[in-house]
Order: C-alpha cells, then structure tokens, then sequence
C-alpha cells in the first residue's frame, strides 16, 4: 500500500480551517501551519485561555460556525489525521524535483488523475517556518501539495501626524480588544473607509470606550447606486443594520462623507481633525472639526497576502493570486483560497477553503474530482464574488488623499522617507513606478520590505498598485539562509 501522501496548509483562518478539515475528512494528511498561537485568524481570533474570558463570543458573530471549526479541528488533530503547528512563521515554500510546466488558471479541470509531479523518493514541496514568537529558530516540513491560505493584511495610508503613538489600523484595534481585552484607549475616533469600521467601532463602544465619532469617506450616494447589489444579500444587510443599532445606540456621532486630515499630539494622540468630502473627493475648505481623544483607528480596506504564491512562481492577476474553479494556481501542487485570492470576507474564504481541500484531497489520491462538485459552488461563489466586488467600489479612499501631505510627512517608515522625496523622485528625477521610487528614495527597502508603505508611495507616485513581488513573506535571519539543505527538515509522521 502506497503511504499516505501529505497536505501542508498555510495560514489556520477560515478559509485555511475549511479547506484543513475538508482534505482530512477525505483521507489526506494536513499539516496545519500558522502564526498565532491558536486557530481562528483574524476574523476568529480568540483571546488567550489565561486571560479567563467570560463570555469570548461577545466580540463576534458567527460563533456557531467558529465553534464547528474549533471542534472540527480538535477532532482531527486527536484523530491524528492534521497536525497543527501554531507559531509557525512561514516565509517560503520550495518546489522540490518538479518539472512539469504549470497549467494555467482558469482552464477546465484536467482529466489526468494527478496534476502533481512528485519526484521519486520525494516529496512535491518544503515549507519553511520560523518558529515561536521571537522566530529564533527554524523547521522544513516536506509534503506533496500545499493550500495557500494567508489571508489579506491592512491598506495603510498615511496623513500628517499618523506615526504618532495611539494612531493604529482599524484591524490593530480590533485584534487587541479580540485577543488581549485590551482596550487601545479611552476616547477613539475609528476613520478611514470600509465594511470593518461599523464593527470595530461597535466592539469598542460596547468594552466601554468612548467613540467620540465613525468617520467613514463613503456617502449614502454610493449606497444607493448599489442597491440592488447589496440588497442581493439580506444576511450582510441585517448584520450591518446590527451594527448601527449599536453604533446609535450608544450615541457614537456618524460622519458619512468625511476624512481624516490630520492627527495631532506631542508624544502621542491627542485630538484629530476630520473635513468633510467633495463629489470628487476633496476635502471641502473650512469644514474642518478637531474631535479630542487618545487613540485613532483608522482603516482604508485590505490587500491580499501573496508573497508565499508568488515565491512558488503563481500568476499574480492585479493583486490577487489567480485560480481556477477548483481554487487551484497555475502552479502544480499548489492551491489558494480565501483573501489571498482576493479579499471577499469570512463567508467566501470559508466557501473557497472548502473547495480547496476536497480538490486536493481527491488529486493527492489519484482521482479527478467530478466537476459537477465546482459548478454547484460556482452560483453561490459567484454571488459572493459580486458583493464582494460591489463593497470594494463602494468603500474607496478618498481620490486626492494624497493632497494632504505635507513635504514632511513620512511615507515609508521604516526609512523615514518623506513626502518630498517621493515627489521629487516622480517630478524630477523621472520615477515612473514604485520600483523607481525604491530606488531612488529607499521608500519599501526597510524592515517590513514595502508591506506597510506600498500602497501609500503607489498613489502618491500615481502609478498602479500591483504586489510588491517580495522573494519571501516575512524578514529572515541571514544565518537561516546560509544553513544546509535538509537541516531541520521534517516528514510529517
């Protein structure tokens, strides 16, 4: 009898825990890789057990779901049929003796029994990982196909006075109060646009903070152009009216059509001054209100995570990994779901990791799965798609965001690159993407290699924002590059 073959699957979200239980439900073995110390990614994530949380599934929705993932997950893993690795930092994964050409995304389904090329003897992939939260040490875990289920990481655009201490993303807020109860501040302004400031500021206002006002750059005219595409899903409309029940509830000023124009303060946060918004975007002169409090949440929508598909040679289609209807790249061996394919939400991410799986689950056993499994899913997928695609036109920055840096607003942080240079860079120096600013300005050559900044020299450079094409997903010891191969390598048993 041939020896099980091995899934690895990157990232324990929803679309990962979907896609984990569906391979393993089928025969496969998974090895469930992710960053935090429990399941759940950013959507589920739980606050730790000794913090003694009384009532956890007050900061969420869709409990029930979690709660049959969380339980789905626990029986697998003591059935022995996943293995999950928590605080495991993956930040690549190497294609080992594969020479078949990829297939490109979007064809129909192949008709062989296996689109995998695994060597003889070996094994199709090794996924590596930094260990524990200071990420000193290191493992290799060899297996035959992975999903890619890393999920989607915050849009930051900076404003004068954004580096000051007590201004974070929205989704920063949001994990604090999720998974330390910690509260960022007593008096917050939650600004920005997008479907997570209702329930950022809502959590807030609920663990007893003062929301001193939702600022959000969207109008009710955007709204009412896409109705009948929003009304297409009562259950997200009923959530969202939920959430401004709360909202007005507890007396936490709305201000629709409005921006953040800078955050002021001498060691931290102390007050913000918001304007209102223009038909095209601009701030409107003499509307400016400066609103007091300690701590700014603001958030300007997500990117999808795709330095791991990228590494693997996966077709990049704008800033989303692309796959087929079975979620697979055009990489054999490899499959994506959830935000990394672009940002969509839990639902869709669980819908996709659960295609994920059992695609993978029947190719890595040597049968083609019957496509009428992909074409009932296609019509809710679809749906899901749209919404997703109508939120994304409806929650956009402000179009002259830019306009409001002063020359010394920093961009870059890790660089300390300012506004100027940028400008300079595009201006006088002939810069005509963001690879030319980086190399004219540093602006993406720190720490966190252009995560943070990206999509701020983007648009203010005027170029397109594409991924940044990183060679690994997170900054790595040189000590870790220079070992051995196979040092630390494990077979998952």
């Amino acid at each position: 009898m041939s020896p099980a073959r091995t899934l690895a699957v990157v990232g324990a979200g929803p679309a990962g825990l979907a896609a984990a239980l569906a391979a393993a439900l089928r025969g496969v073995r998974v090895v469930l890789l992710d960053s935090a110390g429990q399941a759940g990614g950013q959507f589920y994530r739980q606050p730790a057990e000794a913090l003694g949380a009384r009532h956890p599934k007050a900061l969420h929705h869709q409990w029930r779901t979690w709660e049959r993932l969380r339980d789905g997950l626990a029986e697998q893993v003591a059935a022995g049929r996943v293995r999950h690795l928590t605080e495991h930092h993956v930040w690549f994964v190497e294609r080992v003796g594969q020479e078949q050409e990829p297939e490109q995304a979007g064809k129909a389904a192949s008709t062989e029994p296996s689109i995998l090329a695994r060597p003889a003897g070996g094994h199709g992939f090794t996924v590596h990982a930094l260990l524990g939260p200071r990420q000193e040490d290191s493992v290799a875990v060899s297996v035959d196909a992975v999903v890619l289920a890393t999920g989607g990481y915050e849009k930051v655009l900076p404003f004068p006075g954004w580096t000051l201490p007590g201004v974070l993303t929205a989704g920063g807020a949001q994990a604090m109060l999720k998974g330390g109860l910690v509260l960022p501040g007593r008096t917050a302004v939650v600004a920005g646009t997008g479907p997570l400031l209702m329930p950022v500021a809502a959590g807030l206002a609920a663990a007893g903070a003062e929301v001193a006002a939702l600022v959000e750059a969207a109008g009710p005219g955007a709204f009412a152009r896409r109705a009948s595409s929003l009304a297409a899903h009562p259950d997200k409309l009923v959530e969202g009216a939920g959430y401004l029940t709360q909202l007005l509830r507890q007396r936490v000023p709305l201000m629709a059509r409005h921006t953040v124009v800078e955050a002021h303060g001498k060691d931290s946060v102390e007050a913000v001054t918001i304007a209102a918004l223009d038909a095209a975007g601009r701030v409107r002169p003499g509307t400016e209100r400066r609103i007091p409090c300690d701590t700014l949440a603001v958030g300007h929508g997500m990117l999808p995570h795709t330095d791991l598909a990228e590494g693997l040679g996966c077709r990049i289609e704008g800033t989303d990994v692309a796959v087929d209807a079975e979620q697979r790249t055009d990489v054999p061996g490899v499959w994506a779901a959830g935000e990394a394919t672009g940002i969509g939400g839990a639902a869709l991410s669980l819908a996709e990791g659960h295609i994920a799986g059992r695609s993978a689950a029947a190719r890595l056993r040597g049968s083609t799965p019957d496509p009428r499994t992909w074409e009932r899913a296609a019509k809710s997928l679809t749906r899901a798609r749209k919404f997703a695609a109508a939120l994304a036109a409806l929650y956009v920055p402000p179009a002259y965001w830019a306009e409001q840096l002063r020359d010394d607003t920093l961009v870059c942080r890790c660089e300390e690159v300012p506004a100027s240079a940028v400008r300079e860079a595009v201006e006088e120096l002939g810069a005509t993407d963001a690879r030319s600013v980086k190399l004219l300005t540093r602006a993406g050559m720190g720490w966190c290699q252009g995560r943070m900044c990206s999509a701020a020299v983007a648009g203010l450079a005027g170029c397109e924002e594409r991924s940044a094409r990183r060679p690994f997903a997170r900054p790595v010891p040189l000590g870790e590059l220079a070992r051995t191969p196979g040092d630390d390598e494990q077979t998952p048993s």
